[in-house]
């Protein structure tokens, strides 16, 4: 049984998530401030979040930096849920390695539609990395290890989000292959994201700043113009 934790100031959204979700088997957890669900996420490593951005102690952004910065939690799937239904919020929460954002209000059966599609993608993501062959991908000077989400240049682990890295890996996987962005947000996000292509714009930037020596001129992520991004290894 997939344990998932609802976090909410608001005890009305928790209980009628715990309603819903409950009745499809999940197990429900349900918290309304944002330091105790940091504290119960390390404890107790729940499968799936549901996070409130709005939230007394911490808010919903803090609580999905602070998961992101441990190992042992940052891999754990986060769906934003906000009445901040602004295109900046929405960039902003997956900036920071939300995997899925839903304004206020909202239909259960969008939310329970999510989740299962989250934890779907989580059990597949698991399943392709053990089945990996080599456990490392080594381009150049760059190392590139799925079982541990990491990546290495030159001897310097980067700092990655697990979006980024997520991004990484599959364009590395695929050397001289174009995506579009309407297939990396299929593939790393999992759905159709059709609204929101300037998410990958964004993911790759920053991807770019940590792994590049000139961002400007960059050796691995290659842009191109008026289709998407590959990645080349460098001679």
């Amino acid at each position: 049984m997939s344990l998932v934790l609802v976090v909410d100031d608001e005890t009305n959204i928790i209980e009628l998530l715990k309603f819903n979700l409950g009745k499809d088997g999940y197990q429900v957890v349900g918290l309304t401030n944002g330091r105790d669900a940091v504290n119960f996420t390390e404890e107790a490593k729940p499968d799936l979040i549901i996070l409130d951005i709005m939230l007394p102690q911490m808010d919903g952004y803090e609580v999905l930096r602070t998961l992101r910065a441990k190992p042992e939690t940052s891999a754990i799937p986060v769906i934003m849920l906000s009445a901040k239904g602004e295109l900046v919020d929405k960039i902003l929460g997956l900036e920071l390695g939300a995997d899925d954002y839903i304004t206020k209000p909202f239909s259960p059966r969008e939310v329970l539609a999510r989740v299962k599609a989250r934890l779907r993608r989580k059990v597949s993501l698991s399943i392709a990395q053990q089945e990996i062959k080599p456990s490392e991908i080594i381009i150049n000077h760059l190392i590139i290890r799925p079982e541990k989400y990491e990546a290495v240049m030159e001897g310097n682990k980067i700092d990655l989000t697990p979006k980024e890295f997520e991004l990484l890996h599959l364009l590395a996987l695929n050397p001289g292959r174009v995506f579009t962005r309407d297939i990396l947000l299929e593939r790393i996000w999992g759905y159709d994201y059709a609204r929101e292509t300037r998410t990958v714009d964004v993911h790759i930037r920053y991807l770019r700043q940590k792994l590049e020596r000139d961002p400007a001129v960059p050796e691995y992520i290659e842009t191109v113009r008026g289709v998407g991004y590959r990645f080349r290894a460098t001679s």
